[in-house]
């Protein structure tokens, strides 16, 4: 599980591309499973920092359950940490912005990317109390992304363009 889930082997693109089942919220309340997900989270967001993201969904590391990290910067600058279960955007602003967007699931490529500039998701935190988030920017990109990914989407389906980066050697 210490690895990203990539579109370079087929199979694991099948995986990537097949919408997550609901995260069993009742763990979350169970005591006996806390130690658990915290270890769970913490090794996401090791895998999400080492990588350089700011965003990274369960079935990216090859769980098929509805979860994600998100690691953002606040107003101040400061990082925000995010852990969000069974997540659902349930607003969209009309208003969009198209930004260059990666993904560790899919090395090496960029494009342009279309997305809502503000969103509103819910969904249960590492506690399993129920959440709303009011999200725009690089925050609301990120919801978008990653809960795209929990549907089975990824950001090259919808992207105007894709750039390929070779890396060198």
């Amino acid at each position: 599980m210490n690895t990203i889930v990539t579109i370079e082997e087929k199979k694991d693109e099948k995986f990537l591309r097949t919408k997550t089942v609901p995260f069993d919220i009742e763990k979350l309340k169970d005591k006996s499973n806390a130690k658990n997900i915290r270890e769970l989270l913490k090794t996401m967001r090791e895998i999400m920092r080492r990588a350089n993201g700011v965003g990274l969904s369960a079935n990216q590391i090859g769980i098929g359950e509805r979860f994600f990290v998100a690691q953002v910067p606040d107003e101040q600058g400061k990082q925000k940490f995010y852990a969000i279960f069974n997540p659902e955007i349930i607003k969209k602003s009309k208003a969009t912005e198209t930004v260059e967007e990666g993904c560790l699931s899919v090395p090496n490529a960029y494009g342009p990317t279309e997305r809502h500039y503000e969103v509103t998701l819910v969904g249960y935190d590492h506690r399993g109390k129920k959440i709303k988030i009011k999200a725009w920017g690089l925050l609301a990109r990120v919801f978008q992304h990653e809960v795209g990914h929990l549907n089975g989407e990824l950001f090259i389906d919808t992207a105007k363009e894709v750039h390929h980066i070779h890396p060198l050697g």
